[in-house]
């Protein structure tokens, strides 16, 4: 199979070009991304559409890959919680090789068939979740088996990848396939396919925590008050709801723990 994001780079002689040049010509194919997405929009759409009524009833949200792939998959569950207030087991990241793969390449450990299962089995899934395998080439092993044992136990599953005709689509109930094109560094799909991932993640997650009740408006209600900066974020959120002095809405919100909470009080007392 032919890979696109294996194929040349349409620049030569990178190592001849000025910083100013190696800039604009990385932003100049970084530009094309947002395009290459936009065109996935009806499959990405269909994903969460079928994501959602799972999780409301009980199910759970997970990643899988090796590598980049991997790493922006646990990056994206590791920040449901903070951001949504949710338990860290709705929205779960595996990387080939464990979480040592997070800061370290593993070696072989996207090369085995069976591994992804055995990560799964430690959550016991069922048929109320769905596994989302992350590839940008669509052929890793470790997430193109495990997608594969997924439908064989009645599980859910999509993918993201960046290659036609891969491998990995077949496996996928709900896949997401951005054509990205060859990268500026031939081969480094660290950039535009793992850009195109991470704008991909983020729409699957968010807009899986809206349609859960987990933003009002457009805030973070239910956001970990984990810092000074969310602390003061969550303060002003509510000074803008109900015009209370900034004091002592912060002191409401120490009080209550969450924005979503100290808004019920306040509106409850007027």
């Amino acid at each position: 199979m032919e890979k696109i994001t294996e194929s040349a780079s349409h620049y030569r002689h990178l190592e001849q070009m000025s910083v100013a040049e190696l800039l604009e010509n990385i932003n100049k194919e970084d530009l094309t991304v947002p395009l290459a997405v936009q065109k996935a929009l009806p499959q990405i759409e269909a994903l969460v559409s079928a994501i959602v009524p799972k999780m409301r009833e009980g199910g759970r949200l997970f990643y899988i890959g090796a590598g980049t792939s991997g790493r922006l998959g646990v990056l994206d569950a590791s920040e449901i919680p903070p951001t949504f207030g949710a338990p860290p087991d709705w929205v779960i990241g595996l990387i080939a090789g464990g979480d040592r793969a997070i800061r370290n390449p593993v070696e072989h450990a996207e090369d085995n068939t069976e591994q992804a299962w055995v990560d799964l089995q430690a959550w016991q899934p069922d048929a109320l979740d769905t596994v989302i395998g992350i590839a940008s080439s669509g052929t890793t092993p470790y997430v193109v088996s495990g997608l594969r044992a997924c439908r064989q136990h009645g599980i859910s599953t999509g993918c993201i990848t960046c290659n036609p005709g891969a491998p990995i689509l077949a496996e996928a109930d709900y896949p997401v396939l951005a054509v990205v094109g060859p990268e500026f560094v031939t081969g480094s799909s660290r950039m535009k396919a793992g850009t195109a991932q991470k704008l991909i993640l983020n729409m699957i997650s968010t807009s899986v925590m809206i349609q859960l009740g987990r933003v009002q408006d457009n805030r973070m209600v239910d956001m970990k008050l984990s810092n000074a900066k969310l602390v003061d974020r969550g303060t002003r959120m509510i000074v803008q709801s109900t015009n209370m002095d900034y004091e002592a809405a912060k002191a409401l919100l120490l009080k209550c723990g969450s924005v979503r909470a100290a808004l019920l009080e306040a509106r409850s007392e007027r």
